[in-house]
């Protein structure tokens, strides 16, 4: 444990997974996680006020696998969602699709399930830019676009759809309740932990990152293998 901890900043971790062949379609979840902050331990010993820190971390996992490829963390002192984390989120996953192991060539994605804070722009930019195909709840304030692209257009349909069918119908008819698995996955690497024991950044994403390992290595003993008989 010690030597661990030594090498913890510098420590490269891989996230083990069995993954398909065809092309994928990413589900995307986020949320934070509570870390050590600026006069954290004074507050603990001598009470008051204290600055709370948190970690912004997104994780992606492809519909059907239940393994989690990519994890990424920001730096992040308050919480809430930003517009600008979410689009960062979707460029980075989007980009990283498929590429676990540095010489491994791209997948194709089919399709990006997320949430609507990703309902932006330069989100459904990204996505785009895969050539997949966007599965993002409207916001409550959705408007019509300018009709400036095929992505635009195909939102400009969505909202007009909501309107006559509802956001729920709409919302089956779209799949986004498959979200569902990636939100049971984030749920999961809660159970080791709410919060970073650790204080430096690179700590903290090695420590996120190891947790992510050991849970993928548990989905992996409770995956059935199955094999033909005579």
């Amino acid at each position: 444990f010690s030597a661990l901890c030594r090498r913890q900043k510098t420590l490269n971790v891989s996230l083990p997974y069995r993954g398909g062949t065809g092309p994928l379609n990413l589900l995307i979840d986020s949320t934070g996680s509570k870390a050590e902050g600026e006069g954290a331990s004074n507050a603990r010993k001598h009470g008051g006020l204290r600055r709370r820190v948190w970690r912004k971390r997104h994780i992606h996992c492809p519909a059907g696998e239940w393994y989690i490829r990519r994890e990424g963390d920001r730096r992040r002192n308050t919480g809430g969602s930003g517009r600008g984390d979410h689009d960062q989120k979707c460029r980075r996953c989007t980009h990283a699709a498929g590429t676990a192991e540095p010489n491994t060539t791209r997948q194709d994605i089919r399709a990006v399930t997320a949430d609507g804070a990703c309902d932006t722009r330069k989100c459904r930019d990204a996505i785009t830019a895969r050539n997949a195909h966007t599965v993002i709840p409207l916001r409550k304030n959705a408007k019509p676009c300018k009709p400036t692209s095929a992505d635009a257009v195909a939102r400009n349909e969505a909202v007009n759809a909501s309107r006559s069918l509802g956001k729920a119908l709409r919302r089956r008819l779209a799949g986004y309740h498959h979200r569902s698995r990636v939100e049971s996955k984030m749920n999961c690497i809660k159970l080791l932990g709410q919060s970073v024991m650790a204080r430096d950044f690179d700590r903290q994403v090695a420590e996120i990152q190891i947790r992510i390992a050991v849970r993928n290595r548990y989905t992996a003993l409770g995956i059935p293998v199955t094999e033909a008989v005579g």
